[in-house]
């Protein structure tokens, strides 16, 4: 009796095995850089490694020859005394030049013809020592228009002894205020944001020199700036 064979469902060649890696059944392929590449690769990265420490190098010493400015920023050089002298001859008298012994910097000195208010004035900017700014203003032809344009149309709030003398307070609500004196025949307004002791301490160098210096007379006609 022979023995009845059933014939395989696998197909012919396949040995019996199943295929793996996936439902592709294709197993990923790796990239691989041939040496010669990776050798280039890596001295380019070098090469631009070098570069760049060989170009900090070269500009480090001019760096290192021009140091940061100071955190004062620049100060101008202005002679407050010298152009007061200048203009004490065509003002009609002395021009205040405060002695602070260097803590309020002056940014400008300057003599102002007053060609469109009609008000001749010496005027100095103050740098204060806590950073703010205080304008002087001095003239011996204030009028009452005039003195509120300078202090910004501010009521008077007070009064402030500063020199052995009283000033007038000014004050518009907003930070800025001013004080006002009359003394010897001219009238002296201090403006800006600064806190009043540093108005105060100004205004006290302010009567010292107007003390310091007798009274200057001119002839009429003397009209140009120096």
């Amino acid at each position: 009796m022979q023995e009845k064979t059933t014939p395989s469902s696998e197909p012919a060649g396949s040995g019996g095995a199943q295929a793996t890696g996936g439902q592709g059944g294709a197993t990923p392929v790796k990239p691989v850089i041939p040496a010669a590449a990776a050798k280039r690769a890596n001295a380019s990265v070098i090469g631009m490694i070098i570069a760049l420490v060989v170009s900090i190098a070269s500009f480090l010493p001019i760096v290192l020859m021009n140091p940061l400015p100071k955190s004062d920023g620049y100060r101008p050089d202005i002679d407050v005394a010298g152009t007061a002298r200048n203009a004490a001859g065509v003002a009609g008298f002395t021009p205040a030049a405060p002695d602070t012994g260097g803590a309020f910097r002056p940014n400008y000195a300057r003599w102002e013809a007053g060609t469109a208010s009609g008000v001749p004035t010496w005027e100095v900017g103050f740098l204060t020592p806590k950073n703010s700014f205080i304008a002087l203003v001095q003239t011996n032809k204030a009028n009452p228009t005039w003195l509120l344009q300078q202090t910004d149309n501010a009521p008077i709030t007070g009064s402030r002894d500063a020199g052995g003398q009283e000033w007038e307070i000014r004050d518009t609500g907003k930070g800025e205020k001013s004080l006002v004196l009359d003394s010897r025949g001219t009238t002296v307004i201090l403006s800006g944001a600064a806190q009043l002791d540093e108005f105060a301490e100004l205004a006290a160098a302010v009567v010292a020199a107007m003390e310091s210096n007798p009274a200057v007379t001119v002839s009429p006609s003397a009209t140009a700036a120096p």
